[in-house]
């Protein structure tokens, strides 16, 4: 969920607690300036054309969920050749636009996408949705991620205890499954991939 923009953010600015209102330059901040911001914090921000929005920080469990994610990934990644990374790391949906998936990976390490400051792209993303916003995780960022071309997009949603599997089909998404309890979630990219529903959901 994103904050109230009108509360003052304090923030570590070079090695000082600097407090920030952000609501004034609501729409006017550049990118080069959200990129320094985001060097700058731990918080989670995301940037539409001038606009900060700042995500809730990630719970224990939502933490623990991306952990067996990620090892799965990581896994499958260090035998194919691609690699797997974790929030906070930037992608570029459009000149103007950023998003922090919870989950990025690109088939191929050496992949001139997945450059050090944000990727300008990637092969597959997961979310893992917030209580807070649900709609965020299941009908915005299928649009952002549709945009940025990205084949293939992860929904993990403990709230109706599923994760949807989305592949890019033209210019939208379309959907390969949906799984459930006692299913395995497969990956139509990741040849051979998946993980079973439950253990992503019960981390502990």
């Amino acid at each position: 969920m994103a904050r109230d923009l009108r509360t003052p953010m304090r923030l570590k600015l070079a090695g000082e607690e600097t407090e920030i209102d952000l609501e004034p330059l609501q729409g006017l901040w550049s990118v080069e300036q959200y990129l320094k911001l985001t060097s700058q914090t731990n918080r989670l921000i995301e940037f539409t054309d001038g606009v900060l929005e700042l995500l809730p920080m990630p719970t224990k469990y939502h933490q623990a969920v991306s952990r067996v994610l990620f090892l799965a990934l990581l896994a499958i990644m260090q035998r194919t050749g691609g690699d797997v990374f974790y929030a906070p790391l930037r992608v570029e949906v459009r000149p103007g636009k950023f998003r922090e998936p919870d989950l990025l990976l690109v088939l191929n390490r050496s992949d001139p996408r997945a450059q050090d400051a944000y990727w300008t792209g990637a092969d597959l993303v997961m979310e893992i949705v917030s209580p807070d916003q649900p709609r965020r995780d299941t009908e915005e960022k299928p649009l952002d991620y549709a945009e940025a071309g990205i084949p293939e997009y992860w929904i993990v949603n403990p709230l109706q205890e599923t994760i949807t599997v989305l592949v890019l089909d033209g210019a939208a998404y379309s959907q390969y499954g949906v799984f459930h309890r006692g299913q395995r979630a497969t990956s139509k990219l990741l040849t051979g991939f998946s993980v079973a529903v439950d253990e992503v959901l019960d981390p502990e």
